[in-house]
């Protein structure tokens, strides 16, 4: 099969790995003689596959007893609103940094909720991360919780340093970083992350949570928006994505495989310095859109001198087995998503073909 190397922002690239061996058990999932999709949630085989998938991210980020690991649905969108439905009580504040599009959204669910409102500064163009040392301490007795965005997919931003509230609980989407690199546990009490970007396809939500931070949780509001709810059973009241979580398992295996977040933060440092090196050894024929002490090891944002060079670079990029390269909507320009599954080569071929097209058309 033609190799296309795949730099979308999500879905996003899954491992060779893990499509190999799902394929290979495609007709037969662990002896059952059944595709895992075709298998009750209630079945043994599912059961342990399930319970396995919850003991990796354990393990990976290295959570104790005092976490509980939640499969959800509705990716971080439905988190927006779980989170001040859960949290938010009506005569104290929801603080929401403000970093893109996404916490944006985050805020805007908030308000539907209860008060929720910005926390700190803010750069307009949403080029820059604020730096934790400008953030003063909330008052618990104002705010609920602060909520931050770590990684920007639009943008190209991530946070280098998250900044430490010590009287407030911290609740992080983490939905395109996730697993990407090695996140101190006592960074946060609350993360959330679609598995789509780095810890496999769309489907499923990871949510860890502190215990303590569940039993402070709303119990007016419907059954099934209740964080305790679902970890009472084990991420088992309703039917989970059975195929989503049995990709998310292969996924998590792989990435032990590599040798842990340890290896996959080193290594996703390692790719996207070759393409800012690129960037910023042009002359300003690529511009990167985010600043350079902000810059995502996610997703490498950058524009070119003309909407025409832009357009014959998607086009010959493409042409070359390169696909997802166009930028978002909202900025434009060009975006290179290199999450945890995106091979080294992958990375090398594009840094050649960025090269090359500089030099063809530097003079444009």
């Amino acid at each position: 099969m033609e190799q296309v190397y795949n730099f979308n922002a999500g879905p996003a690239a899954l491992p060779k790995d893990v499509l190999t061996e799902a394929h290979e058990n495609w007709f037969d999932f662990r002896g059952t003689k059944a595709n895992i999709m075709e298998l009750s949630h209630r079945s043994k085989a599912y059961d342990e596959l399930h319970k396995a998938a919850l003991e990796r991210i354990r393990s990976l980020m290295n959570l104790d007893d005092s976490y509980d690991v939640l499969f959800l649905q509705g990716g971080a969108s439905l988190q927006f609103a779980m989170v001040p439905m859960n949290f938010l009580s009506k005569d104290k504040v929801g603080g929401y940094i403000l970093t893109g599009s996404w916490s944006k959204k985050a805020l805007r669910e908030a308000k539907q909720v209860g008060h929720g409102e910005q926390f700190g500064p803010s750069d307009s163009e949403f080029r820059k991360i604020p730096s934790a040392t400008e953030f003063h301490q909330p008052d618990p007795k104002v705010y609920d919780y602060i909520h931050l965005t770590t990684n920007n997919t639009i943008y190209g931003t991530q946070w280098q340093e998250l900044p430490a509230f010590s009287d407030v609980p911290v609740l992080i989407d983490s939905s395109s970083d996730f697993l990407s690199y090695d996140m101190p546990k006592d960074s946060f009490d609350l993360l959330y992350a679609g598995a789509q970007k780095n810890a496999g396809p769309s489907g499923v939500t990871i949510v860890v949570i502190k215990k303590e931070l569940i039993e402070k949780g709303a119990k007016e509001i419907p059954h099934f928006l209740q964080y305790r709810t679902h970890a009472e059973k084990n991420s088992l009241y309703h039917t989970p994505p059975t195929f989503s979580v049995y990709m998310l398992s292969l996924t998590l295996k792989w990435i032990e495989q590599q040798g842990g977040l340890q290896a996959m933060q080193e290594r996703n440092t390692y790719k996207s310095n070759l393409i800012y090196n690129v960037i910023d050894q042009s002359n300003n024929f690529y511009k990167g859109w985010a600043s350079i002490e902000s810059r995502s090891k996610m997703n490498v944002t950058f524009t070119l001198p003309s909407e025409e060079l832009t357009r014959a670079f998607i086009k010959e990029s493409e042409k070359e087995g390169m696909m997802g390269l166009k930028g978002h909507r909202s900025v434009g320009g060009l975006r290179a998503s290199l999450y945890n599954a995106v091979p080294l080569e992958a990375v090398q071929y594009l840094e050649d073909f960025m090269k090359r097209f500089y030099m063809a058309n530097r003079n444009k």
